[in-house]
């Protein structure tokens, strides 16, 4: 085709295109047609009217005919106006105006629906808004455009405001456009069958389309199947609640089925939309507005129907809905073929089955509508010719509530009778003065929306209560006095006190639902007379219509909440959900390891939410607090090193490995992190790993997002390159290789490294060529992912200027949105976010120095949210906002203050729309903009990118630094808060404590022979006199020290004990150490003194094995010591110098030739027991014992032991129970895995090895056994070094295991 030609089409397609969109507009518009300006008097009907010339035929629009509009005899909410357009009709828009030349108009109506006249259906807009808004004066036009079509051919309107210096006064006019359609009634028994032959062409989009009207709550709508194949699909009604029913096979198993479920109170008689698409792996299913997406399970997604049957059962409905159906249908097209008008034409291919009427004609149940606590009904009881010892009343009623009056009324001689709902079952109290009150109860969960009848039948000397008929329950007694009445009977609710004569006391809540079928003495009342006010009394009802709603389908209740609702309004149980708030909106867990870690947690198994409250489900995940950095770990089916062992003649070897979060939140973890690492491994002997960079690799591995994709480079060495790390850095055992194992030898080689690439991880599977020759030994170990950082907490923007904004797309959240986000300032107000509709808005902003403002409006008038922090906000420190909004309520959290709420209206707008753009740090009008610091700002759980943004706007700098200053307090023990560009670290140099906050206790087991000797020849007095500012200098033998600060905790029952001796050059000492009475004793000999000066605790029992801490301060000759939380005990020395300070002892001490005979005898017995977080001055020579032995000036003689000398307290985030990651997935393909190493089967290459180890570990012992008799000191091997929480890597309870 040449470029005209191309050119041509082009236009052509685009042409064709604006004339489809042009024919849709037009029809639109063609569907606005007045349909009340031709309509004779006779179509108008009101409930009454002032005059004959304000009758309901002068209601026309613009028109001055007669009092120039319709007014009623008296301006109440008890007045309509009905309408009947002569047939069905699509209605589009009604418009409303005053009664012409007058004061009369109306400010608010309900507008109302109906096929018949009766049974009328409320008109709501956004499924629960009733209330249209009306006129302001007499003459202009309010129109409104309904947002979706109605099918009806009578309209009512109800004034239910007005002038109130005027009446009701209405002229109106309804747009729209005719209707026409194929109808079709069942009786139960009859149906249609239609034989599709030959069979529809398959396609990749089947559909079925109906609308449905039924007068029972249960029964078979449709089926459809093939005769030859045992699979089909039908539509149901169960309990008025569609279902969609997919069968595969003969069974009713959940293999042999799918179903769906939709919509609720459909039997209500009023018409249904349904709409089923098939599209190959998928289903959406439309009931009414609500639209379902479904995907199905391959075996249910080919459909080859050739046989439908509508309106009876053919064995292929569910146990549950075996009756046939009772209502109408309207337009049935199954793959745009209308079966209706094909059985109305008689068509060969369509079978009619007992009594089919193509029309609807349904039975009138005239039903009322009790709206809340003043609703009542009220009926003239017995005759005079009823029996005088009997009566009877019946109803059906439906509602969503507990609690609930239906009847009450007097007894003839003295005595109450309520009949009510009390925890959704039904009772009938008695009371009669002077008798004990009595009760029966019948039936259950009668609160479940669906109709109930009730029967009350008194007569002969019995009293029953009978439930839904014969298939209910029942109650019977025999009460001792008659049961009759000749007064009145109120249903539902009891009249304002003074507002009626009739005496009606309700001890209960009133009904709150719909009745319908109200009998007394057997005689259905007739409910249009009482209306009429021809009969009995009412008030706040709703006659000839059942107004209740299912506030619960669709549910509004998020991420699994279980919706359960009353007559006004729904609640939502987010329990075992992992989310909170009104819809189970947002979640309780937090976003990532990095987040619990600025909470105060240290490691230990936590619940991460990584998408907040989006859709992705919160797991179980440890988090490895170090003091570098925050590491979440996530583990797979084998994280230990395996061996290979391929099945014979299966080449190559492939193992697959499964993580323990899902694919969804490994992505998540994986984007939003700093850094990713894996650790991978091969040992080898005779197995290649991946030979050349220029030749086809002989291993591989599979690692990235969805199914991964093929890697051939190995740990420590980058994408693509087909190399090990050895080969990297030029170091392989053989140099013509780039891995070790591609060298081929006869002997163990290893290859190992961390892939660092977060694009290709996590590692999905291995696969290992070379494992099959005669003499090939291998082994594999793929470790758990790692990740640190999280770029979404730290993301920040700084705003310099009031005029300054980031600006990003609308926010999108029609129904529910939750805001979170960090700030700090220094200024007193200033907006921090703000979005606008036309006339809907959201905006987050401070207010004052202490109160935030959460303020929204979605069409039902502004609403706001304040929190009055009690504290200054702009104190330059970091403050959490977290405001959510959704259908039922508005809500505002500052950091862990109690959360605000308000409650939205029940029946409002609950749609926030929104189209202009987000400004962050401003507005639109850039007035009140915000000053400072905004960071990890989350929309709905997404993270909006401020730094991005800040780095092409002007006045806004990405980044903020100084978080100590809200941080610091997390560093315990000393430790020192230290600023980072994204968070901080605690520097535990100068505290006795280890660990992500410095939280960690040192503490070690003592036995009689252990010493720890810390010697301080090379440090320095700034080192030692940190807290005194001395300045630096060489410790030499002259040099004095005038302060120390000395803490430490012990356990023991030994007395006397040594705990610390501190000795100098000048035979000039201190000595901690308990003595024969269990007493703390301090002994200082400073200034070359002769004696010591000896300083005692008043604090006894100290020798209890329990945990006790001393902390000892001395400045220049003055002591202070304090024991526990007892009172601070002050001493004084006679001197004030410590010179030539040489070393710090634990435990015994060996050379004690320069102490006092006494203190040497206690020296010499050593210490049994436990010390912990021992500190002298900024010196933890415990902590350097254990955790840098090698590298300091620090000695060991005898046995250590690292213990726990108190147990730390749960953390309340991490999860009761941990997870047991060993073959928590099923065991590995031909893998083994390995204990201690990879095992060779060689039993001579073994005998050899160990040969080599014991004559070498003997050497090793007679030279240490040398060096000990010669040093008197000797560095244990029991020593223990740091854990693995305290490093990047698995969790403690993960074993290494090498070669």
């Amino acid at each position: 085709m040449d470029l005209w030609s191309t050119k041509v089409w082009t236009v052509v397609g685009l042409v064709a295109l604006m004339l489809v969109s042009l024919c849709g507009n037009t029809k639109a518009e063609m569907c606005h047609s007045p349909l009340v300006s031709s309509l004779p008097a006779s179509s108008f009907r009101s409930s009454s009217q002032l005059s004959s010339s304000h009758g309901p035929g002068f209601a026309k629009l613009n028109r001055r005919e007669g009092a120039g509009g319709w007014s009623p005899l008296t301006s109440d909410k008890g007045q309509w106006l009905d309408l009947d357009l002569g047939r069905r009709t699509q209605i589009t828009a009604v418009a409303t105006q005053g009664r012409y030349g007058s004061s009369d108009w109306q400010a608010a109506f309900y507008l109302m629906f109906s096929d018949t006249g009766h049974n009328w259906k409320q008109y709501r807009q956004e499924g629960s808004i009733g209330v249209f808004p009306g006129n302001s004066n007499a003459d202009s036009v309010v129109q409104h455009k309904l947002q979706h079509r109605v099918i009806a051919r009578y309209v009512r309107l109800i004034p239910l405001d007005w002038n109130p210096n005027g009446r009701i006064g209405l002229r109106m006019e309804v747009y729209g456009c005719s209707y026409d359609s194929d109808t079709v009634s069942f009786n139960g028994l009859s149906s249609l069958v239609y034989m599709l032959s030959p069979l529809p062409r398959q396609t990749s989009t089947e559909s079925i389309f109906l609308k449905f009207k039924a007068l029972r709550n249960s029964g078979t709508i449709l089926q459809a199947r093939h005769q030859h194949h045992e699979h089909g699909l039908s539509l149901e009604l169960e309990r008025g609640k569609l279902l969609l029913l997919l069968r595969k096979g003969r069974g009713l198993t959940p293999e042999n089925r799918h179903v769906l479920s939709l919509g609720s109170l459909l039997d209500d008689q009023h018409w249904h939309r349904v709409t089923v698409e098939h599209h190959s792996s998928h289903i959406n299913l439309t009931v009414d507005k609500s639209t379902m997406w479904v995907q199905i399970p391959e075996r249910f997604s080919h459909w080859d129907h050739d046989q439908i049957s509508v309106g009876a059962d053919q064995t292929l409905s569910s146990s549950r809905s075996s009756r046939g159906f009772h209502g109408c249908l309207e337009n049935l097209v199954y793959n745009d073929l209308n079966l209706i008008h094909l059985a109305k034409q008689r068509d060969q291919r369509v079978t009619v089955k007992g009594n089919v009427s193509f029309s609807c004609a349904e039975p009138t149940f005239v039903a009322v509508t009790f709206l809340g606590p003043q609703s009542f009904l009220c009926l003239p009881g017995g005759t005079e010719s009823s029996s005088s010892d009997g009566m009877s009343a019946g109803l059906q009623f439906r509602t969503w509530n507990r609690e609930g009056l239906l009847l009450t009324f007097d007894l003839t001689h003295g005595g109450t009778a309520w009949l009510h709902l009390s925890k959704a079952r039904l009772h009938l109290t008695l009371h009669k003065p002077g008798r004990a009150p009595l009760e029966l109860q019948a039936g259950s969960g009668l609160n479940d929306g669906q109709w109930h009848s009730v029967d009350l039948i008194s007569g002969r000397g019995r009293l029953t209560v009978m439930v839904d008929g014969e298939d209910g329950s029942a109650a019977q007694t025999s009460p001792s006095f008659p049961f009759s009445t000749r007064g009145q009977l109120f249903f539902g609710g009891c009249p304002a006190e003074g507002s009626s004569s009739q005496e009606c006391t309700n001890p209960f809540r009133a009904f709150q639902g719909c009745m319908r079928l109200v009998a007394v003495d057997q005689q259905l009342v007739d409910l249009f007379k009482v209306q009429q006010r021809l009969m009995g009394n009412y008030s706040h009802l709703q006659i000839d219509m059942c107004g209740i709603i299912d506030r619960c389908s669709p549910s509004r209740c998020e991420h699994g909440g279980s919706c359960t609702q009353s007559g006004s309004t729904f609640h939502c149980n987010c329990s075992h959900t992992g989310y909170r708030g009104a819809t189970c909106h947002s979640s309780i867990y937090e976003q990532s390891c990095e987040a619990y870690k600025h909470r105060g947690n240290t490691s230990g198994y936590y619940y991460i939410d990584v998408d907040g409250s989006g859709p992705i489900s919160p797991q179980l995940i440890y988090c490895n607090m170090t003091e570098d950095e925050t590491w979440t770990v996530i583990q797979h089916n084998n994280t230990e090193l395996t061996s290979v062992r391929p099945p014979a003649g299966k080449s190559p070897y492939s193992v697959d490995l499964e993580y323990e979060s899902d694919e969804e939140q490994l992505s998540a973890v994986i984007g939003q992190s700093e850094r990713c690492q894996q650790e991978v491994a091969y040992h080898c002997r005779k197995s290649r790993l991946l030979n050349t960079p220029d030749g086809p690799p002989r291993s591989w591995w599979v690692g990235g997002p969805g199914g991964g994709r093929v890697q051939t480079h190995w740990g420590g060495a980058p994408p693509g390159s087909q190399q090990c790390a050895c080969g990297l850095q030029g170091n392989c055992v053989d140099p013509k290789h780039h891995c070790n194992c591609d060298a081929h030898r006869n002997v163990w080689a290893h290859d190992s490294g961390l892939l660092t690439h977060k694009e290709s991880l996590p590692v999905r599977s291995l696969v290992l060529g070379d494992v099959h020759g005669s003499s090939s030994e291998s082994a594999y170990k793929v470790g758990p992912l790692l990740c640190h950082g999280d770029k979404n907490m730290w993301n920040a923007a700084f705003f310099d200027k009031e005029r300054s904004y980031l600006h990003f797309p609308t926010l999108n959240s029609e129904l529910s949105a939750d805001i979170s986000f960090l700030f700090k300032t220094t200024s007193s107000s200033g907006v921090f976010l703000e979005n606008l509709g036309i006339r809907d808005f959201i905006r987050i902003e401070l207010n004052s120095s202490s109160e935030v403002v959460f303020s929204l409006d979605v069409g039902n008038g502004p609403l706001e949210v304040r929190v009055d922090a009690g504290f200054p906000l702009n104190d330059d420190t970091w403050h959490h906002i977290r405001a959510e909004r959704n259908v039922k309520e508005a809500s505002l959290r500052v950091d862990e203050l109690p959360a605000a709420t308000r409650e939205a209206p029940a029946d409002g707008h609950i749609h926030l729309q929104l189209n202009s753009q987000l400004f962050i740090g401003g507005t639109a009008s850039r007035q009140k903009g915000f000053r400072g610091c905004i960071r990890s700002l989350q929309l709905n759980g997404v993270t909006l990118d401020l730094e991005e943004r800040a780095d092409i706007t002007p006045g806004v700098r990405a980044g903020c630094p100084g978080h100590c200053s809200s941080y610091g307090s997390l560093c315990q023990n000393h430790g020192r808060c230290v600023e980072r560009d994204k968070g901080f670290s605690c520097d535990c140099g100068s505290s006795a404590h280890t660990g992500a906050f410095c939280h960690k206790e040192v503490s070690v087991s003592f036995k009689p022979g252990t010493s720890i000797v810390y010697n301080f020849k090379e440090l320095t007095v700034k080192e030692l006199n940190r807290s005194s500012g001395a300045a630096p200098s060489s410790i030499l033998s002259d040099t004095a020290v005038r302060t120390e600060n000395v803490s430490l905790s012990f356990r023991t029952s030994q007395s006397p004990a040594l705990l610390l001796y501190a000795g100098s050059y000048h035979r000039e000492y201190l000595a901690v150490l308990l003595n024969k009475q269990d007493e703390l004793e301090l002994r200082y000999r400073l200034g070359r003194a002769k004696e010591a000066e000896v300083l005692k605790s008043k604090v006894r029992n100290l020798a209890d094995q329990q945990l006790h801490s001393v902390t000892v301060s001395r400045r220049a000759d003055k002591v202070s010591l304090q024991i526990d939380q007892n009172d601070r005990e002050e001493f004084n020395l006679t001197t004030d110098e410590f010179s030539g300070l040489r070393s710090l002892i634990l435990g015994r001490v060996h050379d004690s030739g320069e102490l006092d005979p006494e203190l040497a005898r206690v020296a010499s017995l050593g210490f049994t027991g436990c010390l912990s977080a021992v500190l002298f001055n900024s010196i933890s020579p415990l902590k350097v014992a254990l955790l840098h032995p090698n590298t300091s000036p620090v000695s060991v003689t005898g046995p250590l032991l690292r213990s726990a000398c108190s147990s730390t307290s749960g953390n309340p985030h991490t999860a009761e129970t941990t997870h047991q990651h060993s073959d928590q997935f099923g065991s590995m393909g031909g893998g083994r895995r390995l204990l201690n190493a990879a095992r060779t089967d060689s039993a001579l290459i073994g005998g050899v090895i160990a040969v080599v180890i014991f004559v070498t570990l003997s050497a090793l012992a007679i030279t240490a056994r040398f060096l000990y008799r010669r040093m008197d000191t000797c560095q244990n091997h029991e020593v223990k070094p740091v854990k693995a929480e305290d490093a990047p890597g698995p969790p403690e309870n993960q074993t290494e295991y090498f070669i």
